[in-house]
């Protein structure tokens, strides 16, 4: 299994702390975001990394040997050049067209997220492409919401399966089944359909998100819908945000026993 990490985002609302580095590089308690979600992949079991860089690309690129070194594990750093007037759909579509040559589940995160390390092993071990939703949260207009048919739990509610009504941040918050956290899995037969619509998503519109084709692709296929169930993350988008995701480290490290 590869996991594969988004970092080429420009991070705009949270300068002037990215005006020199990506947002994947910013640290708390001395870590990357970066080094901190590859740890997470680790312990899931990961070896082998994509990083998707663009933005200060060239502070990733230099890290990226150091950790693969640090950690015993294989990192490719791929470069999307448009970063700057894309969005995750190409950068996405960059890492799983190369999979694709090479079939192979993958694991798909956004670089900007902090997340309690149980949520990934929760998605590597899904028997089928899946996707983080989390269920506990207060969802207001930010939200990635989506709106899930003919939901069947499994007997303990931690997975249900599906069909993507719509998903957006713009759904009726009452209507919607939780969020998306930007964290899912790609199984290896699944990778074809998912880059046909990642391609289309592409053509339509380049600054798309990738979360959309999960909507037509679970129309043709299962898809884990794994709950958080109360586990706790964070994404990382403007000052608030910063702030909430170094009281979590906190939080998780004192949880996990870590110095």
């Amino acid at each position: 299994m590869i996991g594969v990490i988004l970092a080429a985002g420009m991070g705009t609302r949270l300068m002037p702390l990215t005006k020199e580095i990506p947002k994947a590089l910013l640290e708390i308690n001395g870590m990357t975001l970066l080094e901190r979600m590859i740890r997470n992949c680790i312990n899931a079991g990961i070896s082998e990394f994509i990083v998707i860089v663009g933005y200060n690309k060239d502070k990733v690129i230099e890290l990226c040997p150091k950790l693969a070194e640090r950690y015993d594990v294989e990192i490719m750093a791929l470069e999307n050049e448009d970063y700057d007037v894309t969005n995750t759909s190409v950068s996405t579509y960059i890492a799983s067209k190369l999979i694709e040559n090479n079939p192979e589940d993958f694991i798909l995160v956004n670089g900007d997220n902090v997340v309690d390390p149980e949520i990934i092993s929760r998605i590597a071990g899904c028997p089928h492409t899946g996707m983080i939703i989390d269920n506990y949260k207060k969802l207001n207009e930010e939200s990635f919401k989506l709106i899930i048919d003919d939901e069947v739990f499994n007997e303990d509610k931690s997975i249900s399966n599906g069909t993507i009504n719509s998903i957006g941040k713009g759904l009726d918050i009452a209507s919607s089944s939780g969020e998306f956290i930007g964290v899912s899995k790609l199984i290896a037969e699944d990778i074809p359909q998912f880059n046909r619509i990642l391609s289309e998503l592409i053509d339509d519109d380049p600054q798309n998100y990738y979360d959309f084709a999960y909507e037509d692709l679970s129309k043709l296929n299962t898809i884990d819908f794994v709950l958080t169930n109360g586990l706790k993350w964070t994404e990382i988008d403007d000052h608030n945000d910063w702030e909430n995701a170094q009281k979590l480290v906190d939080e998780l490290e004192n949880k996990n026993g870590e110095e």
